[in-house]
Parts: C-alpha cells; sequence; structure tokens
C-alpha cells in the first residue's frame, strides 16, 4: 500500500503506532473510495459516513477524498438492497450502519435480506437517544409529555429520522410503555428520511415532539431553537449535565445507538482487511476521539468475529423487544 506523505509527516510525530495496522493490507489500496449514508443530510447515518471520510483522509490512510452519497428510503433498505444486489463485490465501497439497520432486519422490514447478505464491518461508538421539543412548546419535563399521551396518545406527534418500526421510533413506544399505556400501537409517529428532516418539521410546528440521537440534535440545542425533555442516558451527559435523564423522571428506559458501518459481502478479502484496519487505525486517532467527545458519543469498538456476534446479539435484542411491543408477532 502506498502511504501519503502527508501521513508519514503525522506518523512521524505522534500517530507511529497507528499506521501498523492498515501497512497489513499492502496489496489494496482503494480508488475512489465511497460511503453511503442511507439516509438524508444530517442525520446519525450521514454524520458515521461525513466523519469517516474526513478522519480517514485526514490521516493519510486512503490518498484521495472519498465520495458521500445519500440513498434514502426504507429505513437503509434501499441502500441495503442496493449493495446486496448490485454492487455486492464492490471494494472501494463502505456503507453506515447503526441500531435502525439492525432494528430494521430483525423486524422483517427489509424484504428478503438477512443480516449475511452483508459483511459487518465496525462499530466505532454508541449514542444516547434524546427526546426533544420546539424551544417554545408548553411541554416543560418528559412526565408532562408522556401524560398528554396518557390522556390521547394520538394528541401527541413524534417525529424521527427512521422508518416506522425504527429505533427513533422504539423509543418513545418504549417510554409509553413506562407511563402505563395499554396499547402503544396508538401513539403517534411521523417518519422521516432522517434526523435533519425530522427536526425541520418540529421547528415548523408540524409534530410534537423529536425521538433521535443526541449528535443529531445537539446544534439545534446549543442555537436555542429546542428543549431536550430527557436524555435516555444512565446517567446526565457529561457535556450537558443541565438535561435530565428519563430514568430520573420516572420513566426507566435506556436508548443507546451504535454507530458503524458495513460493506459488501462479495468484495475481496483484501478489501475487508484494508477497512477493516482503517476503521481501527481511525479509532485509535486522539482527533476521532475528541470529535466522538464533543459529540456526546461513547467509543465501543468491535471487529471482525466480535463485530459479527455483536450484530447478532443485538438483533435478537431488538426482536424480543419488538415482540413485546407488539411491532412484530
Amino acid at each position: 500500500m502506498k502511504i501519503t506523505s502527508t501521513f508519514a509527516a503525522a506518523s512521524a510525530l505522534s500517530l507511529m503506532g497507528l499506521a501498523a495496522t492498515v501497512v497489513q493490507a499492502q496489496d489494496f489500496q482503494p480508488e475512489n473510495p465511497e460511503c453511503i449514508a442511507p439516509s438524508a443530510p444530517g442525520g446519525g447515518w450521514d454524520f458515521i459516513c461525513r466523519t469517516t471520510a474526513k478522519h480517514l483522509f485526514d490521516l493519510g490512510v486512503i490518498e484521495g477524498t472519498m465520495q458521500v452519497s445519500n440513498m434514502t428510503g426504507g429505513g437503509g433498505g434501499v441502500a441495503y438492497a442496493h449493495v446486496s444486489g448490485k454492487r455486492n463485490d464492490a471494494d472501494n465501497l463502505i456503507i453506515a450502519a447503526s441500531n435502525g439497520t439492525t432494528s430494521r432486519l430483525a423486524q422483517g422490514a427489509y424484504p428478503d435480506a438477512t443480516p449475511e447478505d452483508v459483511d459487518w464491518l465496525a462499530t466505532f461508538g454508541a449514542e444516547y437517544g434524546a427526546i426533544a421539543v420546539d424551544a417554545g412548546s408548553e411541554f416543560q419535563s418528559l412526565e408532562d409529555l408522556m401524560g398528554a399521551v396518557q390522556e390521547d396518545p394520538r394528541s401527541v406527534s413524534f417525529a424521527g429520522g427512521s422508518a416506522t418500526g425504527g429505533y427513533d421510533h422504539i423509543k418513545p413506544l418504549l417510554l409509553g410503555k413506562e407511563a402505563g399505556l395499554e396499547d402503544v400501537r396508538q401513539m403517534k409517529y411521523v417518519a422521516f428520511s432522517g434526523g435533519g428532516e425530522a427536526i425541520t418539521a418540529l421547528l415548523s410546528d408540524s409534530v410534537t415532539a423529536v425521538s433521535g440521537d443526541f449528535s443529531e440534535i445537539r446544534g439545534f440545542i446549543d442555537s436555542g431553537d429546542i428543549r431536550v425533555l430527557a436524555v435516555l442516558s444512565p446517567e446526565r451527559l457529561e457535556s450537558y449535565p443541565d438535561i435530565p435523564t428519563a430514568k430520573e423522571q420516572g420513566f426507566d428506559v435506556i436508548g443507546a445507538n451504535w454507530r458503524g458501518l458495513y460493506m459488501p459481502a462479495g468484495a475481496s478479502d483484501e478489501a475487508k482487511t484494508f477497512w477493516t484496519d482503517a476503521i481501527r487505525t481511525m479509532t485509535e486517532s486522539e482527533a476521532f476521539k475528541e470529535e466522538l467527545k464533543a459529540a456526546s458519543i461513547e467509543p465501543l469498538n468491535n471487529f471482525g468475529e466480535d463485530m459479527d456476534a455483536f450484530v447478532a446479539d443485538n438483533i435478537q435484542q431488538i426482536t424480543d423487544i419488538s415482540k413485546e411491543i407488539g411491532i412484530i408477532n
């Protein structure tokens, strides 16, 4: 593998240990690398691709810029079918993935698709979900919001960047269950192609609340456009200590969403080795760790067999939850 002079210089200063794993894939170097984000710009999948593209280039792991393609539809299903059906042997392609991907697989929402249709590359982080309202909303707490849901489930609309049955949908359903709602399927959820579109709907008063991941909404928190009623974490986030958890408000719901990547199952072994080592190198970079921290994303690294086991366990957990709350039989 050819290593650029930029990367060599950086390695000499601070990254000597990071390059070692990538060098293992000496007989492969991607040409015109691409990352597909299965959502509109502004969502969690888009964040994965753009962050990965930036850091792999900055580290010199890839020699040119990586194209980021947004491919919406079916809660990630359009991209999944595109990769497994039309680009199964693409060596230069990686695709953003998360709980949204495994949720749809667990629920059979990707027609005729199985987890074995792709190669699960890595996870590199996990972030907690949040429930947010417009800054001028009448709802001041999660208790207020869920009280309205109890009175009339159809009077409160939740928006999210995943399809119906996806993880952004599951999070408010779990809150509804905790609130004592007998049939959480009565709750109103509006699906969008990405977190950015869901927040736009919230700011235009088209929906009552947004169910999303913290990285998707933190910019709108900082600008004062939205208020977070609860973060679905075990404890308050270190970077936003004033935001209460759902748990401390009486709703014992934890919503952690992993961030990662998959690639075509039919890609060459050399390509799979290269991309696995590339992502591993990225996760060891201090600049990448700082970006995760700034986005309130906790490190969660899985590669190889550990990644396969992680995905299998995640799908089983979501299957069990989906059956429990009535999304699937």
